[in-house]
């Protein structure tokens, strides 16, 4: 079997921002792309940092491979003849049969990773595999008979990650705080650094650094170079380029990466606790080298322009586009990004962008859970997060009016579809106070909402593989609640399988959930908040939560989940669903299809 390449192992969660492997991806938010991290935490009522929702249908849609265009099959080319020199290299035999098989799905999966495009697996496909499999080796035969081949040796550099240390900082203050049973630090330069011991994984030591601002404080002028912030770390860091930098790294348990999201520019890293060193070597050169590389840039723009020009084969990204103009009514940062586009990025304006929002540190809070040794660590923080630079900017986000439509909006259109189909998506919005209980409040709704339309629409009609309901409280800029329910199924079914979702709708609101389903959604809250409670990333996640909204998610859930009635999620989902903003949007192929 070939070996699959880091890139190719997964892909980004879009409420946490963070590349996970698949297998931290699974059903519905498999589909969602959203992590089982980020899906428990919504469905236990927590809010994910910051974000737009982006609703996608659960379903997707494929594509046959006569659809593809020359770009489109070129690409596709290209991945099998890399798959499968890989696996002729390690096995030196023609793959068949099974092995076939496992190959043709990874290179469809990897294809739709890459690229948004899930192929079909149907004659036409397998054909075009058969055949270019065999090109493939016919030619990796003919030129190890025409070349006298010398080994492979992979030049790695001996030069250190920082040739030396900077001059770093000084600890200036320490307390000790009870509310999570942890240690802050102040530094010289401003820095304040948060710091919990648990012994939950002795190998594991997690970080984020944050601080208020983000991608809001650049014009709406600029989405395009936004859009473009994750292109910086193609480039490498210091003097590596991203691939040296993992050669460098090879043996050494640390990683670190950037993000910039709408209110907040952040680093996430973890390692173990033998490479801290490493971990804030990479934090260090995150802020103050970020490496520029015209020939990744431009490798960038061609992948991003591939995968963006062959989504557009896909009817979910007009599904998808519907459902944004009709929430967020075509505001400019909520548009998304067209494959025409891309060459409109300005690699100069990018990476100033970048340094802007990474030269102060003086304002970034970091938060360090696992197994940490505080008075080991000291000198290193200091050495390396104190000599961070700081400007000592007084800055926190704007508010850039991304307003949800109000009232009610619907959009129902045809689409030519590969499998004749309805989608629908369904969007609640409306006031609400942000707090603990509400959150849980939201998160029991979402569950018993999933449990009935589970039973009502997918096993007592059948009429669907699932029904995804989801929602996320809003503290900034304005307290706001958002609840959705996306379901595909046969268009014949939409109608009644409509009637079920709104009629459940109004019986939550008017009577309320039967105590069995309470009952089941607080039994797995309660168990996974037990399982959480176990998790460093679970603690880190909570400290992070209490300094940006207020909330400790940690105290009183038990009491909390427990006191909630029948009567409780009655009032919360009247409280909603009474403040009359809809929009819904139903996309159904076409009658002559």
């Amino acid at each position: 079997m070939a070996k699959k390449k880091k890139k190719q192992q997964g892909h980004y969660c879009r409420i946490c921002g963070d590349y996970k492997a698949n297998e931290k991806f699974s059903g519905k938010g498999h589909a969602q792309h959203i992590c089982k991290s980020c899906m428990s935490a919504m469905r236990s009522g927590k809010n994910p940092e910051d974000i737009l929702p982006e609703p996608l249908p659960v379903s997707r849609e494929t594509t046959r491979f006569k659809k593809l265009d020359k770009e489109g099959k070129a690409v596709l080319k290209a991945f099998i003849s890399e798959v499968v020199t890989e696996y002729w290299q390690e096995n030196r035999q023609i793959p068949f049969a099974e092995s076939f098989s496992e190959l043709k799905k990874y290179i469809i999966g990897t294809y739709d990773e890459e690229c948004g495009i899930l192929l079909k697996d149907d004659a036409e496909l397998k054909t075009y595999f058969q055949t270019h499999t065999i090109t493939t080796i016919n030619k990796l035969l003919k030129d190890a008979k025409a070349e006298k081949l010398t080994a492979y040796v992979d030049k790695v550099s001996d030069e250190p990650l920082m040739a030396e240390a900077p001059k770093g900082g000084k600890i200036v203050s320490e307390t000790k705080d009870d509310i999570f049973g942890t240690t802050t630090l102040t530094l010289s330069n401003g820095v304040k650094v948060i710091i919990k011991k648990t012994d939950f994984k002795a190998d594991e030591i997690r970080m984020k650094g944050v601080s208020l601002g983000g991608s809001s404080l650049f014009p709406d002028s600029e989405i395009i170079n936004i859009s473009g912030l994750d292109a910086v770390g193609a480039g490498g860091l210091g003097n590596f380029s991203a691939v040296d930098l993992e050669k460098v790294l090879a043996g050494k348990k640390a990683s670190v990466n950037y993000n910039i999201s709408l209110t907040t520019e952040n680093v996430s890293g973890s390692c173990s606790p033998k490479d801290f060193e490493t971990m804030m070597q990479l934090t260090y050169l995150t802020f103050t080298a970020p490496r520029r590389d015209n020939d990744a840039f431009a490798s960038y723009k061609s992948r991003s322009k591939a995968t963006l020009k062959n989504q557009e084969l896909n009817p979910d990204v007009t599904f998808s586009d519907s459902i944004q103009a009709g929430i967020y009514m075509n505001h400019p940062r909520a548009r998304r990004i067209k494959a025409d586009m891309v060459d409109q990025m300005d690699y100069n304006k990018i990476l100033s962008m970048y340094q802007d929002r990474f030269k102060d540190a003086s304002d970034f809070t970091f938060i360090f859970v696992g197994n940490v040794d505080v008075e080991k660590m000291k000198p290193v923080i200091a050495e390396y997060l104190g000599a961070l630079p700081a400007i000592n900017r007084q800055e926190t986000f704007k508010d850039n009016k991304i307003e949800v439509r109000q009232g009610i909006y619907k959009n129902e259109f045809t689409k030519k579809q590969e499998t004749p189909k309805a989608s629908v998506f369904v969007y609640y919005s409306g006031d609400c106070k942000y707090d603990l209980r509400n959150n849980l409040l939201l998160g029991m709704t979402s569950q018993i909402l999933d449990l009935v339309y589970t039973e009502k629409v997918r096993e007592d009609e059948g009429g669907t593989y699932g029904v995804y309901v989801g929602g996320r409280l809003q503290k900034y800029p304005k307290e706001k609640i958002f609840l959705q329910i996306i379901f595909d199924t046969a268009p014949d079914k939409k109608e009644k399988l409509m009637k079920i979702i709104f009629d459940e709708i109004t019986n939550i609101a008017k009577t309320g959930p039967s105590e069995t389903n309470l009952n089941k959604v607080k039994e797995y809250m309660l168990k996974k908040h037990t399982e959480d409670l176990k998790e460093n990333s679970y603690w880190l996640g909570s400290i992070d939560e209490y300094l940006y909204t207020g909330v400790n998610r940690v105290n009183d859930y038990e009491k909390i989940v427990n006191s909630i009635t029948v009567n409780d999620i009655r009032k919360f989902a009247d409280d909603l669903f009474k403040q009359k903003n809809e929009v819904e949007v139903t996309m159904v192929s076409a009658e002559n299809e």
